[in-house]
């Protein structure tokens, strides 16, 4: 048995359907390669507008839960320990080492003209990096990455953006990481400052 639609019904099926099909897709493909040094095996580092500053040396990793704030950029932001809320919850850092947080504080991180607020783990650690964006940050984006293309990718007013990597300073970073000397690693600190 066949179902006859009527013409109007055609009209708006069709119309529904070429949307979905003219709707941009996020992907990646070779063109997005040109210009990134091949074969790599880097980390996906960009630059964002964290609170209205340009922050370099922050990390994508899609892997990660949370999003994290390093000393550097603590600092850097003019963060007091007031700003920051209580966060119980304690983090394991590159070396496997647990780490006790400082706090959490919520702040806007903008990428192009879009805006999302994201809760950044406060820790007192050292890092190459000053931040780490995370699945959070990526979800409330709706966001892909890719370390292979180096790029973030998301929707926007109907077209795709990117956010393009820093490959020099991803190589930069896994240096430092990799050359520092456990007798650089930062005393504790007995006072409320980090």
């Amino acid at each position: 048995m066949s179902v006859a639609r009527l013409p109007a019904e055609i009209d708006d099926w069709e119309s529904k359907k070429a949307k979905r099909m003219a709707s941009p897709m996020l992907g990646f493909s070779d063109e997005d390669k040109v210009g990134i040094v091949q074969p790599h095996d880097d980390v996906l580092v960009i630059t964002l507008k964290i609170r209205g500053y340009d922050v370099k040396r922050v990390l994508v990793d899609q892997g990660s839960a949370v999003e994290v704030m390093y000393p550097d950029l603590y600092k850097g932001l003019n963060l007091k320990l007031e700003d920051l809320t209580a966060y119980d919850s304690l983090l394991v850092n590159f070396e496997g080492k647990t780490v006790t947080p400082r706090g959490q504080i919520r702040l806007p991180i903008q990428t192009g003209s879009d805006i999302v607020d994201v809760d950044f783990i406060v820790v007192d650690a050292y890092s190459p990096y000053t931040a780490i964006v995370a699945r959070p940050w990526l979800h409330a984006l709706r966001a892909v990455s890719s370390t292979l293309h180096q790029k973030v990718k998301y929707l926007s007013e109907g077209w795709v953006k990117e956010v393009i990597e820093d490959q020099a300073m991803a190589r930069q970073c896994m240096v430092s990481a990799i050359s520092r000397r456990p007798s650089a690693e930062p005393s504790t600190s007995t006072n409320n400052d980090l």
